[in-house]
């Protein structure tokens, strides 16, 4: 996303949920940096399209509605990055049993997938299925395809056709 939209968007949330924006320093006065920032939302209906920059969107919600909030950010279609903290496993098992999405996080970073080691990508309208790296990169974007036509049910003679070279 361009540093133009990104800097509308964070502005569109300054009086309504914008909780943190970083200080960019002197060095990215040149440069078309865009500062981390913090958005806490109500609503996952409120994400009407994907950020993809340093924008980290927050929801706090009931312990007991987690499904349903699992379910309302499935419904967007979009599932490249999901980052939880929790101390039970039994909640990170429920969560990774019913978030679809590229990568899931737990209790660490959700940034810096080394290339070759940790496969990166998502699903939906986050990505196209293949993940970036991981030993069988190339073999994602291959297509094995089988055609077998049937020439006696065409009225063909298969014997006959097998001995021409």
């Amino acid at each position: 996303m361009p540093q133009h939209a990104l800097e509308q968007y964070v502005a569109s949330w300054q009086n309504n949920g914008l909780l943190y924006r970083c200080h960019l320093g002197s060095g990215c006065a040149k440069g078309y940096f865009v500062a981390p920032t913090l958005i806490e939302i109500e609503r996952i209906a409120q994400l009407e399209k994907e950020i993809f920059g340093p924008v980290l969107h927050v929801i706090r919600y009931e312990a007991a509605k987690l499904e349903s909030i699992l379910d309302e950010i499935n419904a967007t279609g979009y599932g490249l990055t999901f980052g939880l903290h929790s101390r039970l496993d039994q909640r990170a098992e429920l969560v990774r049993q019913r978030v679809r999405v590229g990568n899931l996080y737990v209790n660490r970073d959700m940034i810096g997938a080394v290339v070759g080691l940790q496969p990166f990508g998502g699903q939906g309208l986050s990505g196209t299925g293949p993940k970036a790296g991981g030993p069988h990169y190339l073999l994602r974007f291959t297509t094995e395809q089988s055609c077998t036509v049937n020439t006696a049910a065409a009225g063909g003679n298969a014997l006959l056709l097998s001995q021409i070279k």
